[in-house]
């Protein structure tokens, strides 16, 4: 692909990072057979009790899906929800809070047109979006006409984006704010008084929370409070709230592309208008493996553990080195490599030399007003391997970078 300074504008704003990736090291011999950390993509065996349950479904293949999903799958997602966050027990209404999707990402990307068309403005609507930030969000916003507006996430605010620093002619004209927690890329969890700000400011300009929050199963020993059950706690109400949810995570199922989006009923039923029309349906087969998956969570604790043991591996290899600190949740190291070369040269040195790829932050992030890219000087890397791969890679990074 060509580089940032050949692309148009929306071409830069979308661009793939892997892609970006893939361009920075073409040509370039791994020295050492290849790790891929790059990916955030389980890598863990598939629960064994799905294979079965989708065999025996096969012959739905051969129907059109309800787009609102079949009723056995919005309720064992209103009960994950329930159990999940105790506070919400009994208060998610399968049939007004509850959508299936094909995964978190669609979702997330077709949620802004909805939204942009419940805020009429005569100026043009802005999105919110954290600096650094999940590429989904970006290109929703390019392809609803939007204007996308980042926040910078750095580590001086814990990285969150800082709430109180929003101009208010900004905020008037903001029809969502994407918030995930735990972060992408980070790890950063936002605690329940962060949620119950950004619910307050969404409710007093009229626009919509996005919770990103497919990384919320994902932790040490406290799960990340969840918008949805701050929303009812502090107000009794999920108005101007919706939560996005995937099996990708949770269950290691990035190849079912299924999840769910939940909350403010109004919201909701504008946007199951909208995806009957414009978005595709989560098929028979799939929702009933999606029904089953919700409804365990030994396997999800299984995958908790493998987590816990590839940071418990990190501590102990990476030590404080390259600004480590072990994250709140998700599966990603968030490591500062200033000095050797920043994200790209250190992403191309430790291919070069060890063969473990990692993603330059810079890919995930866009050049803030003073010119810096908050992500320059990082690369992400990926925990997402059983422990065995998992320590070769930790070891080979520290042996090449020292």
């Amino acid at each position: 692909m060509p580089h940032d300074a050949e692309l148009t504008p929306l071409d830069a704003l979308v661009a793939s990072p892997f892609a970006k990736l893939a361009e920075l090291l073409k040509g370039i011999e791994p020295g050492k057979p290849p790790i891929d950390l790059s990916l955030g993509e389980p890598r863990g065996l598939m629960p064994p009790f799905l294979g079965p349950l989708l065999a025996d479904h096969l012959a739905e293949f051969g129907r059109y899906p309800p787009i609102r999903g079949i009723p056995a799958l919005r309720e064992a997602i209103a009960t994950w929800i329930g159990r999940r966050y105790p506070k919400l027990a009994g208060r998610i209404d399968p049939e007004r809070h509850v959508l299936p999707l094909n995964g978190s990402r669609e979702g997330l990307f077709s949620a802004i047109f909805p939204a942009v068309a419940r805020k009429p403005l005569a100026e043009r609507p802005a999105v919110l979006i954290p600096n650094p930030f999940y590429q989904a969000y970006a290109a929703a916003a390019a392809a609803s006409g939007a204007e996308p507006q980042f926040l910078p996430a750095a580590r001086a605010t814990n990285f969150l984006a800082d709430l109180d620093a929003i101009d208010e002619r900004l905020l008037k004209r903001t029809v969502a704010l994407y918030l995930c927690s735990p972060s992408n890329p980070q790890g950063a969890v936002a605690p329940r008084s962060y949620l119950a700000q950004a619910i307050a400011l969404a409710r007093a300009y009229d626009f919509l929370l996005f919770a990103d929050e497919c990384y919320s199963e994902i932790y040490g020993d406290t799960p990340p409070p969840g918008a949805l059950e701050t929303a009812q706690a502090e107000t009794g109400s999920l108005a101007n709230v919706v939560a996005f949810q995937s099996l990708s995570k949770r269950s290691g199922l990035p190849g079912l592309r299924s999840g769910f989006v939940a909350g403010d009923p109004a919201f909701i039923a504008a946007f199951g208008r909208f995806r009957n029309v414009a978005c595709p349906q989560v098929p028979l087969p799939v929702q009933h493996v999606s029904v089953a998956a919700w409804s365990d969570e030994a396997h999800v604790e299984q995958g908790r553990a493998l987590y816990r043991t590839n940071f418990d591996l990190a501590d102990a290899i990476l030590g404080r080195r390259y600004g480590y600190s072990r994250p709140s949740g998700a599966f990603f190291l968030w490591l500062n490599l200033a000095d050797f070369g920043g994200g790209e040269g250190a992403a191309t040195t430790l291919w070069k030399e060890c063969g473990v790829k990692v993603l330059p932050g810079a890919y995930l992030a866009r050049v803030e007003p003073d010119g810096a890219n908050p992500g320059r000087d990082y690369v992400r890397v990926a925990l997402v391997y059983e422990a065995k791969t998992t320590r070769e890679a930790l070891t080979r990074i520290v042996a090449t970078l020292g």
